[in-house]
């Protein structure tokens, strides 16, 4: 790492937690690294990696979010509902095609259990990897477009019930965005953006590659770039892009009017409904694995820790990283982004996860 004192802060921030960022910057190798952490609304953001910062501040160049951008389709959801535009108990294939004959199994699958991982859809549509293997490393996704997917879920046996068993899927939360554009009659990512990104001034944030200069590039393990990431018809599982900054600022918003969170005399008023899913999609829903020792919200991951219990949520593309988590009862949020692409015994992960949940 030839970057590791490169530190910038929007706020003047904490020299204590500028300290415990470089040093938890030291664990990961990536060309580009952006760890930033928010308390009670003070942010401090460090910087570096081992390859040149560019024209662009790191933390303002958008990363590929991948599986992290699932909470933002959870939040648009949870605000749909708190609209009453859409039910989470309405079953999917009805909001996506009336009256087309469905399997019994595909007939019953919710908008909640697309979003939970319990449909019983498979992780992938079996047809997904004939045309994606022989481009794995390139494009695996553009290649399915949105109509396959929807085709794909009209068509399928889901494995288990609904509702029975947890199984993660891009295939299932990707049918939710399509079925939410069905319901409403708006493109997935322009609901998004009416009902997400502008409500909470996430300017930096959006689904399609931006200017040039304006997004960072993925890394394979040997350093090589990679291009950016075609989600095709899998937009609301992985579609999302968003700069360090505009990470934190959707993580305090959900820290926002909750025990050490920011003042909400400091903010103006949101609508209310956006205040009901933003409390919606903090609430332990289900509990699965062992014991059932694992708990999970509509769309977060949910752990204890020695602070409180945090939420959060990796994702990964062809050549980026992402964390995004948070402890509403701190008023902790830390977001991180790293340009490599996630290997065996990669160690981005576990550095993001420790700064949320070991962190005083």
């Amino acid at each position: 790492m030839t970057d590791l004192t490169a530190v910038r802060v929007d706020t003047p921030g904490s020299p204590a937690t500028a300290r415990l960022l470089a040093e938890a910057a030291r664990a990961v190798d990536a060309p580009d690294l952006v760890l930033a952490v928010s308390r009670n609304g003070v942010r401090t953001v460090h910087t570096g990696g081992s390859g040149e910062p560019g024209p662009v501040p790191r933390e303002l160049r958008s990363y590929e979010l991948g599986s992290a951008s699932k909470p933002y389709t959870g939040l648009l959801l949870a605000r749909l509902v708190a609209q009453g535009r859409v039910r989470y108990a309405d079953r999917a294939a009805d909001l996506l095609a009336p009256g087309f004959p469905v399997h019994p199994a595909v007939r019953r699958i919710t908008l909640r259990h697309l979003l939970t991982h319990t449909s019983g859809l498979p992780g992938l549509p079996a047809d997904f990897y004939p045309q994606a293997v022989p481009r794995w490393s390139t494009d695996p996704y553009g290649g399915y477009p949105a109509d396959r997917v929807v085709r794909a879920f009209l068509r399928a046996r889901p494995r288990h019930r609904p509702g029975t068993r947890w199984h993660y899927s891009n295939f299932a939360v990707s049918v939710l965005g399509h079925t939410l554009a069905a319901a409403t009659g708006t493109p997935w990512e322009v609901l998004l953006h009416q009902q997400v990104l502008a409500p909470l001034g996430l300017d930096g944030t959006r689904v399609r590659p931006g200017p040039e200069g304006a997004d960072a590039v993925g890394h394979r393990r040997d350093g090589t770039p990679v291009p950016a990431l075609d989600t095709g018809g899998f937009t609301a599982a992985g579609a999302v892009r968003a700069t360090p900054l505009d990470l934190l600022t959707f993580l305090e918003a959900h820290l926002a009017d909750r025990p050490g969170g920011p003042d909400p005399r400091d903010a103006a008023p949101r609508d209310p409904t956006l205040d009901a899913a933003l409390t919606d999609v903090c609430r332990p829903l289900l509990r699965r694995g062992l014991r059932h020792a694992h708990t999970h919200t509509l769309t977060w991951f949910h752990h204890p820790s020695p602070y409180g219990p945090v939420l959060f949520h990796a994702g990964a593309t062809l050549g980026q990283q992402a964390f995004l988590g948070f402890r509403p009862d701190s008023g902790l949020a830390v977001a991180a982004t790293a340009t490599r692409r996630v290997h065996r015994a990669d160690t981005f992960v576990a550095t993001a996860y420790g700064l949320l949940a070991e962190t005083p």
